[in-house]
């Protein structure tokens, strides 16, 4: 099948692809490259996917897509191509006519939203239209788009269930993602659509985000700064190691939502065993060989104390369930950072 993987220089976009070509599947990935974080962290993961650096750079200069390729064969192919550009993106999927989409591509983070609030706009909404667009005026078969575990807010009831109201969020990160599911449901209800939304809660792995708390821990640790650990350590997390959301996101794109009504669904992929945040930052000390010094804080605007996934329905209708512990995790997280920061 002939799969698009926006995000594809991210983190989660990055493993997705490997996973969909040892699968045998036809991949096109695109990717603006935004420097919201570190871009040679995301070259260097195209790079392993066999995009050089240069080549990326000079797709630039030129236009047309990969439409003469066979998509009967297992390749990958990347295109530096924004949400936003309206035209463009209209004009890709036109001429490539693919099967299934899995949009990741997004502005990511909760924090920044607070500084940056127009990124959020112009990615997570505006370019979220161009692609329901553009699968709206193509025969896509199923998209499969990400949705995020901060669209629970201001929740205190745990296991957060898909089924639970979600009307209050406590980030414009979050009522971005909250907007992405209305907008998929009211493309699938009329258009026909088939949309899956997946919740993600919390990931973790080799080649992660810099910007995400485990990474900057490990930062800190081997530069023997201060790790900033906020209320005060009093908090939860359902942290999800990245092979498990990968099996999921391979499982969801499967199962395609057959509602004649509106052929729309929403899935949690998180753990389902919330760690207490001291106990993983020290998982993560041994696993580096070094202390923490730590630096006690309160509550960060937009963030929560605790969360964790109800995956009852993504057990029953995906088979899906999360095998990787913490320990395991953080291992494998620890020996990727001490090789790639030397």
């Amino acid at each position: 099948m002939k799969v698009l993987v926006t995000g594809a220089a991210g983190f989660i976009g990055f493993y997705l692809v490997k996973k969909l070509l040892s699968l045998g599947h036809f991949v096109i990935g695109i990717d603006n490259v935004n420097d919201y974080y570190n871009i040679d962290l995301k070259y260097a993961r195209l790079e392993q996917l066999g995009i050089e650096r240069s080549k990326v750079e000079y797709a630039k200069k030129v236009s047309g897509f990969i439409s003469d390729q066979d998509p009967t064969l297992p390749s990958f192919f990347f295109i530096k191509l924004d949400l936003t550009d309206r035209e463009k993106i209209s004009s890709f999927f036109l001429e490539e006519q693919f099967d299934y989409v899995c949009n990741l591509a997004a502005q990511a983070g909760v924090r920044y939203s607070l500084e940056n609030p127009y990124s959020y706009v112009d990615s997570n909404l505006g370019g979220f239209v161009n692609i329901l667009e553009a699968c709206r005026h193509t025969n896509i078969k199923h998209l499969v788009f990400a949705s995020s575990s901060s669209v629970y807010g201001a929740n205190e009831k745990l296991p957060f269930a898909v089924t639970d109201n979600v009307d209050h969020p406590v980030s414009l990160y979050a009522a971005t993602k909250k907007a992405n599911e209305l907008m998929a449901h009211t493309y699938a209800h009329l258009f026909n659509i088939p949309c899956t939304g997946l919740r993600f809660f919390t990931v973790y792995g080799p080649w992660g985000r810099p910007d995400m708390a485990y990474y900057k821990f490990a930062r800190a640790i081997m530069n023997s700064d201060s790790i900033e650990v906020y209320n005060h350590g009093n908090m939860l997390r359902d942290f999800t190691y990245i092979d498990d959301i990968i099996e999921g996101i391979i499982a969801a794109i499967g199962h395609i939502p057959l509602s004649n009504a509106t052929p729309f669904t929403l899935y949690n992929l998180g753990n389902n065993r919330p760690e207490k945040l001291m106990d993983f930052i020290e998982t993560l000390e041994i696993n580096l060989g070094r202390k923490a010094k730590k630096a006690y804080l309160g509550m960060q605007p937009g963030d929560v104390p605790a969360t964790m996934a109800d995956i009852d329905s993504t057990r029953h209708d995906l088979g899906w369930e999360p095998k990787t512990g913490i320990n395991e995790g953080l291992k494998l997280f620890a020996e990727w950072f001490k090789e790639y920061h030397k």
